[in-house]
């Protein structure tokens, strides 16, 4: 019996065979990496992934849809929400082990990505199908449009680069935007800083992007008898990842 798409999910099922193959090659799985697929859905990407791999682990929320995975036999099945999935717990896991990739449900695809931040440690690499103006804020430069807290919580500690343009026909049904595949790839030697202190600093900067930092992030330096030399005469779009990180370490406990 055919599927049909949840909205509730936030599904659209990637069918175009020659974007499917890209994204297979950009992703190259080889024979015994530790991979999860997170939204397997109708297993598009799922079956060339295992066929390359070997065996594969997918989380999937869709009763239905995790019925049918299970079906198949070197599919291990987490039917799960990914937002409540502990990663670094997830067998296979261990430093820069797992290998995570999907076509992510666009409705939580920020969520999901903090979510991950937290499991950082154990991943080796990532690679999502996101709407394409998600991945522009995630790479954004200071001082453009895109830029902003995405921008600064990802680019602290991951490299990332926009490797595919997907177009709306590639799905069915077709998402209403264009969808792109960014690949994450862990720094080596992040910055050390306190996760918790820099979210609360960065989602201060930003809480009112028109304003000058003075207003907003401001009176937070205040409160931790902190500004020191910091410009705050800038908006927060115009302050670099590298600069956000500095005053991180400088007023963390």
């Amino acid at each position: 019996m055919k599927h049909i798409a949840r909205k509730r999910f936030g599904q659209h099922f990637l069918t175009d065979p020659g974007v499917i193959d890209a994204i297979v090659r950009a992703i190259d799985p080889r024979p015994g990496d530790a991979m999860v697929e997170i939204g397997p859905g109708l297993a598009a990407l799922t079956q060339p992934l295992v066929e390359r791999l070997g065996r594969l682990r997918v989380i999937e929320l869709d009763r239905d849809l995790a019925a049918r995975l299970r079906l198949h036999g070197q599919l291990d099945v987490t039917e799960a929400d990914v937002l409540t999935v502990d990663f670094s717990a997830l067998p296979g896991a261990a430093p820069g082990a797992l290998r995570v990739v999907g076509n992510l449900p666009y409705n939580i695809s920020t969520p999901i990505l903090f979510h991950l931040l937290d499991h950082v440690a154990v991943v080796k690499d990532q690679h999502f199908m996101l709407q394409k103006e998600v991945i522009d804020r995630m790479v954004a430069a200071p001082a453009t449009g895109d830029y902003g807290r995405l921008s600064v919580m990802l680019q602290w500690r991951y490299a990332m680069e926009n490797v595919l343009f997907v177009p709306p026909e590639a799905f069915d049904p077709p998402p209403k935007v264009d969808s792109a595949v960014v690949r994450m790839v862990p720094l080596a030697e992040p910055p050390a800083i306190d996760l918790k202190h820099f979210s609360a600093m960065v989602q201060t900067a930003f809480s009112q992007r028109r304003k000058i930092l003075r207003h907003t992030l401001g009176k937070w330096l205040e409160a931790r008898n902190a500004a020191g030399n910091f410009d705050l005469q800038r908006r927060a779009e115009e302050v670099p990842v590298s600069e956000y990180i500095s005053l991180a370490q400088r007023t963390q406990a």
